[in-house]
């Protein structure tokens, strides 16, 4: 009994000596960066209407819902890009007046793919009905492929971080990758404007449209931070 006890004891002795075992390692940070030029937008519209009659602003708005439909897929805008997020139809009384209103609202998004399509779209859309429109987000149709080679150009940074760092320790060389850990984002552009449509006066008198769309670009940035054993 005593030597199955002895024998126990040591098998203990061994394993807790293995796990307390220290694996030279070495953690760095990598990064990778691309700025990327949009080419396509999420818009989103809304149509709302005010009245005394919940029927009357019902059937205004889904009228100019209608004209809005007809006018993007004139611009063979496929069924799939473009959907309505939120309808809404309620009562509002105001405490000043003592009176009430109904209020009908509905808003859609549209997924442009084509920005060549951009201001006409948007001047036809207005004309159509639309009241106001609540955000443009731009996109790059190819994000996922930059994403992924944004990773990789990280993970280079850090490997080659790490033996540099490891080129001043005599008889060493960077291992396997123990730990990753990724903090990635990507930061979409929006467009800021104040009015639809407006123009520009030439040194001949003749008036032209100004450009009323800037993309900027989109920056996806990967932060990496890897630890490597050491061999």
């Amino acid at each position: 009994m005593k030597k199955i006890v002895i024998v126990l004891l040591l098998f203990v002795a061994v394993a807790q000596a293995q796990e307390t075992k220290q694996i030279p390692q070495i953690t760095v940070t990598g990064e990778g960066k691309l700025k990327v030029i949009p080419d396509e937008a999420l818009i989103t519209l809304a149509v709302e209407n005010i009245g005394k009659e919940a029927l009357e602003v019902k059937k205004k708005n889904d009228a100019q819902i209608d004209k809005v439909l007809k006018v993007i897929k004139r611009f063979g805008i496929a069924p799939a890009d473009f959907q309505t997020q939120q309808v809404s139809l309620y009562k509002n009384y105001d405490e000043a007046s003592k009176k009430q209103s109904y209020v009908a609202h509905q808003t859609l998004t549209i997924h442009l793919k084509n920005l060549s399509q951009y201001d006409a779209l948007l001047l036809e859309v207005m004309e159509a009905g639309i009241n106001s429109i609540q955000g443009i987000e731009f996109k790059a149709s190819q994000l996922k492929v930059y994403e992924s080679q944004v990773r990789k150009n990280a993970m280079v940074a850090a490997k080659q971080k790490a033996m540099d760092f490891v080129s001043e320790l005599p008889g060493q060389k960077v291992g396997k990758a123990l730990v990753v850990t990724d903090s990635s984002f990507t930061q979409f552009p929006r467009a800021v404007f104040s009015e639809m449509k407006t123009y520009a006066m030439t040194a001949d008198g003749i008036e032209v449209p100004e450009e009323t769309l800037a993309i900027g670009s989109l920056e996806i940035s990967v932060s990496v931070t890897v630890t490597f054993a050491l061999e």
